[in-house]
């Protein structure tokens, strides 16, 4: 295999694991904002807490613990780990 294309599969894998990263800090960051009681009527906790509920859409009410907090956290934290786990996975393959 030739240096560049080894070169582009490396940037693509790089590229996908930022994005991945980007993904969660973004979940991981609402999770945080929750638990510490941010003010949902500022814009950016807001657009945090949009951007969140949308990428976690498929599992942020999965749970049905009875404390609101941990259903906060384990449902928003799902999304979170399988977003680190599939982003850094398919990454790990490109580079192959």
């Amino acid at each position: 295999m030739s240096p560049r294309t080894r070169s582009g599969s490396s940037s693509a894998a790089r590229i996908i694991a930022v994005v991945a990263d980007i993904l969660a800090f973004i979940i991981i960051l609402w999770i945080l904002m929750y638990l510490l009681d941010a003010n949902r009527g500022n814009d950016f906790v807001q657009w945090i807490y949009d951007a969140a509920t949308w990428l976690a859409g498929w599992s942020h009410d999965l749970f049905t613990f009875d404390a609101e907090w941990a259903r906060v956290v384990a449902g928003y934290g799902l999304a979170a780990v399988v977003y680190l786990f599939i982003g850094h996975a398919v990454a790990s393959r490109i580079r192959r």
